[in-house]
């Protein structure tokens, strides 16, 4: 395999001559301007496992090659995802009140997993199928064509709540509830976001515990079925949850719900604009979607980092790292690791392995809603194919102001004409 930086990203960027003790990539607006790319790229070359002692989210320690991402999430005991030690994100606990699955160990975090798996086995996915390619169809043949609108209010986060309504059997209506708690558990106050401070955050949040909480107590006194609060309800591991954890486990529901598919869906059709000969390609066959639909998941990388709390002192790569301290696993630098994946920094919709990217994470952590977003882009690319296989992205997108989901605010497109 070729060395791990054999494509300079961006060579005029500042972040080549920079002095490596005041690289920071945790910097939300390297996310926001894309420029966070030749920062990670100088990391996987020179401190793969690199100590910034000053952010805005405290000290932290930052891997960025592909295969010490798989050491360290390969090693639980030593690099913790507990919330109780420190958040699975720099920018802290979404919940400070409680904790979700993810933000577990073995063994609890096994068991409380067990609880909501069910939605993503092939069986439901495969029931799921006809509901997917119905919200699909509707959504496509509503599009103007011949006309400038924005691709990721349309169909963006249209599609995806849609589906966490579905999967929540949530009042439809009130789906766009769930992609404004979605906005604020991952935006910070500080920055431009729904919520302008942490007690509006803490409201908005608590008014989200009560909806849920009243569908709950609806539930819990029914048939068991197939929504993912009715799966919680009736699971003897999860049915005696304290209102945090409650809410903790929403919020990780509802982000991995819509922040995954929706900012893969706006990032795979900016992808085929920008590389034009692969969405000829496309075009020409079809039958690649079934490599796209991961190429687009890796190239995007719509969740770029998970962090860790290092549990005890541990020599990792030539560096000290300290019981206590914080570390990033840059998921998005991973995926653009040549020393793993072959022309990392091209998009390329026939690889040979496309499935080859951590953006749904590695090992006990792997995303458990990872065959439903696959099944909504491929979806959704079947029918745009057929009904509109000529979308332009007509400018710049505005990109979040983030170090966690990697995503766009907004992208004019237009729909040519057939």
């Amino acid at each position: 395999m070729t060395d791990p930086v054999t494509t300079i990203v961006e060579p005029d960027s500042p972040a080549w001559t920079m002095p490596l003790d005041q690289i920071d990539v945790s910097d939300g607006y390297l996310f926001r301007d894309n420029t966070i790319d030749a920062y990670l790229a100088r990391l996987r070359r020179d401190a793969p496992v690199h100590y910034c002692a000053e952010s805005r989210f405290g000290p932290y320690w930052s891997i960025t090659r592909y295969r010490d991402i798989m050491k360290v999430e390969m090693n639980p005991t030593v690099f913790s995802s507990d919330g109780r030690r420190g958040s699975i994100a720099l920018s802290g606990m979404a919940n400070p009140e409680g904790v979700s699955f993810i933000e577990m160990d073995p063994p609890e975090h096994d068991v409380r997993r067990k609880a909501v798996s069910p939605i993503a086995e092939p069986v439901n996915i495969g029931r799921l199928e006809d509901t997917i390619r119905g919200h699909v169809r509707e959504i496509v043949h509503g599009l103007p064509v011949g006309e400038t609108f924005d691709w990721v209010e349309r169909v963006s986060i249209e599609l995806t709540t849609r589906m966490l309504a579905t999967i929540f059997d949530f009042p439809f209506e009130e789906r766009r509830q769930l992609t404004y708690w979605s906005d604020i558990a991952t935006g910070h106050p500080k920055d431009a976001g729904p919520v302008t401070s942490h007690e509006m955050r803490a409201e908005e949040l608590s008014r989200c515990l009560a909806v849920f909480t009243k569908m709950w107590n609806e539930r819990v006194n029914e048939p068991p079925r197939t929504d993912l609060i009715s799966m919680m309800a009736h699971s003897p591991d999860t049915r005696d949850m304290t209102p945090g954890d409650f809410l903790s486990n929403l919020i990780l529901l509802i982000v991995g719900g819509n922040d995954t598919t929706r900012n893969s869906i706006s990032g795979g059709l900016l992808a085929l604009h920008q590389n034009p000969a692969q969405y000829d390609k496309l075009r020409a066959n079809p039958g690649l979607i079934k490599t796209l639909v991961p190429e687009i998941i890796r190239w995007q990388t719509p969740l770029a980092h998970m962090a860790r709390t290092a549990t005890q002192d541990i020599e990792f790569e030539g560096q000290t790292i300290r019981a206590g301290d914080r570390v990033a696993l840059w998921y998005l630098s991973a995926n653009r690791d040549e020393s793993m994946i072959e022309r990392a920094n091209e998009f390329l919709i026939d690889r040979a392995k496309p499935r080859q990217h951590l953006s749904f994470g590695f090992g006990l952590h792997h995303c458990v809603g990872s065959r439903l977003a696959e099944a909504q882009l491929r979806i959704l690319w079947e029918e745009l194919l057929v009904t509109h296989p000529r979308i332009r992205v007509l400018g710049e997108p505005e990109r979040v102001l983030s170090n966690f989901v990697h995503g766009y605010v907004s992208m004019p497109v237009r729909i040519e004409p057939q």
